[in-house]
């Protein structure tokens, strides 16, 4: 059989994909873009009643879906259940509620993580290509390790590949073959875009101190947001610089054009920027689309941190909500509160920490104005109960606000409170230089 009969015989509705679903699986989606569309999860919800403990587990949600509404899920408990890996917009309400359970994370291990977690797999490619062969597309992250080191141990019994002929091809170890999904479903759907953000002055100070610590010929590693978009925009000027990368940053076709990134210093992939996944703009995806300078690779590749310790001069660069006097980050959540999640900062943070010239730079605004108008400091003394640490205090290297710069790495607990003191903000200052005299000097008896 050639694959093209192979490809129509396993083509399905969204229903009957969806009838593979049985009680007790556990269904693993597709990271972002390469998650499934709503339709999709609206097949396999619709048949709720059906079905007793199935869990659906996805990270970095970008399409709106019934599955992320609390009312309606409360409907469907003990039935079929959602358990995200990473916090978004689209999921903070269903996750502040309680309802859902959490699963930390780091993202070079995913892959295995889903492979041993997963009965059933989809995620969205693109059409086949004339060898039989679809595209991850925007998305590999953790797919192709999950179908094939499931596949393989047994665990995965269903593989599903929704199919939209408006996906990008983007080159690398992007590819599977069709014989490695069971099951496939036609769904040509528009792509999410996200549009550039806009940095303000706050924003734009900070990224003028990152511009400090970035120098002619270093490998980058940012991500998405205000104060990177406010680094990129400062790029100008800069030569010969490399990406390695989790994520595209979505100034990337502008940073090529104007020779700033060249990736002739990398001492891998030459020439070509590595990641594994993309969201960004329409003018990101019709830039990536089958071009041989970009290419995604498993996130158990380009995370890995011994990998990308092997690269010299690795600038890692990630935004921090709150951090300690002791140095430890907290890039996640609020308490007990889920915002985000791990991510790559700590795989990209050990690996700079361990680069011959890398740095590992923490991106943070020095303070945030609560609903009833008080000013609070994002340095503090400690973090509040319950707050997830996500780069440990011996991983701390360089911390930057629109205060300035504080340099962690081999300083003691005292003398890191004083460098993060010093890029506080400046109204409250006065109350940490009296928390740090309080936790960390000895108190006077009697």
């Amino acid at each position: 059989m050639n694959w093209k009969e192979a490809y129509k015989q396993k083509s399905v509705t969204l229903e009957d994909a969806a009838k593979q679903v049985k009680s007790g699986d556990t269904v693993g989606i597709g990271l972002g873009i390469g998650a499934c569309s709503p339709a999709m999860f609206d097949a396999i919800l619709d048949q709720w009643q059906e079905l007793k403990n199935v869990e659906i587990n996805d990270s970095v949600p970008v399409r709106q879906s019934k599955l992320y509404d609390l009312d309606f899920m409360l409907q469907l408990d003990g039935h079929i259940n959602y358990n995200p890996c990473f916090g978004m917009p689209l999921t903070r309400k269903i996750n502040e509620s309680r309802f859902t359970d959490f699963y930390p994370e780091q993202s070079h291990d995913l892959g295995d993580r889903y492979a041993k977690w997963s009965d059933v797999y989809i995620c969205m490619v693109s059409s086949p290509n004339a060898g039989g062969y679809v595209n991850l597309g925007l998305t590999n992250f953790y797919s192709l390790q999950t179908i094939r080191e499931g596949r393989a141990s047994g665990k995965l019994r269903i593989a599903i590949g929704e199919v939209n002929d408006q996906m990008p091809v983007i080159f690398g170890n992007n590819w599977l073959h069709i014989s490695e999904f069971d099951y496939f479903v036609e769904n040509s759907s528009k792509i999410p875009a996200v549009g550039r953000a806009t940095p303000g002055e706050r924003e734009k100070k900070v990224g003028e101190h990152v511009l400090e610590l970035i120098n002619d010929g270093d490998t980058i590693q940012m991500g998405i947001g205000q104060i990177p978009e406010a680094v990129v925009a400062g790029l100008e000027g800069k030569h010969n610089l490399g990406v390695h990368t989790e994520m595209f940053p979505i100034g990337l076709p502008q940073l090529i054009e104007k020779g700033i990134v060249t990736n002739n210093m990398k001492p891998f992939h030459k020439g070509i920027t590595t990641a594994t996944f993309c969201i960004g703009d329409q003018g990101m995806y019709e830039y990536v689309h089958e071009n041989p300078t970009c290419e995604f690779h498993p996130c158990a590749y380009t995370n890995s941190p011994a990998f990308i310790a092997q690269h010299p001069n690795m600038v890692a660069m990630n935004m921090g909500l709150l951090i300690d006097f002791s140095g430890q980050i907290c890039s996640e959540g609020l308490g007990h509160r889920m915002v985000s999640g791990t991510g790559g900062q700590l795989d990209f943070q050990i690996g700079a920490y361990h680069s011959k010239g890398g740095r590992g730079i923490t991106l943070m605004s020095s303070s945030r104005t609560l609903k009833d108008g008080r000013l609070v400091s994002s340095i503090l003394p400690e973090l509040p109960l319950g707050s997830p640490v996500t780069v440990p205090r011996h991983y701390a290297d360089y911390v930057v606000t629109e205060y300035g710069i504080a340099h962690l790495r081999y300083k003691s607990r005292r003398q890191r409170a004083e460098a993060l003191i010093n890029i506080a903000h400046p109204d409250l200052r006065g109350e940490l230089r009296a928390a740090l005299k309080q936790n960390f000097y000895m108190q006077a008896k009697g």
